[in-house]
């Protein structure tokens, strides 16, 4: 069995990480994922929110949403969307944004819903993984 994995998060523009990992833990679509080496092979979709990583007694985040992850015994690649580290996140641009996103929702149409619970979402992602409060 593989003692560590292979972490690579990629966007359509670059590369964002490339890391080995004890653990990964990933926003799916439907609920957060926990991937040890070793994991049996799957391809999920992605929600939004923090993608997390330990080595030994480091930890890391950062913020993704959208796009997909193919898990490995060995690895653990993501094709996000959007992938941002925390360095690269604007605290007042993802306070703003969440407060005007919280707005739009108290009006919002069914068919714009899920756009403006995205960007809510998003920037709760944002917020959180930068003050490193996330769950």
């Amino acid at each position: 069995m593989t003692e560590t994995l292979r972490l690579e998060v990629v966007t359509p523009s670059r590369r964002v990480l490339e890391v080995r990992a004890d653990e990964v833990r990933i926003p799916g679509a439907l609920g957060e994922l926990g991937i040890l080496p070793g994991h049996t092979p799957l391809l999920t979709s992605l929600g939004t929110g923090e993608l997390k990583w330990t080595k030994d007694s480091e930890r890391g985040r950062l913020v993704i949403q959208g796009g997909f992850a193919e898990v490995q015994p060995d690895a653990v690649t993501v094709l996000a969307t959007i992938a941002e580290t925390v360095d690269e996140i604007d605290l007042e641009n993802a306070r703003t944004t969440l407060t005007e996103a919280q707005e739009a929702l108290k009006a919002v149409s069914a068919e714009d819903f899920d756009e403006i619970d995205g960007r809510v979402r998003l920037a709760e992602a944002r917020l959180n993984a930068a003050a490193g409060t996330g769950a």
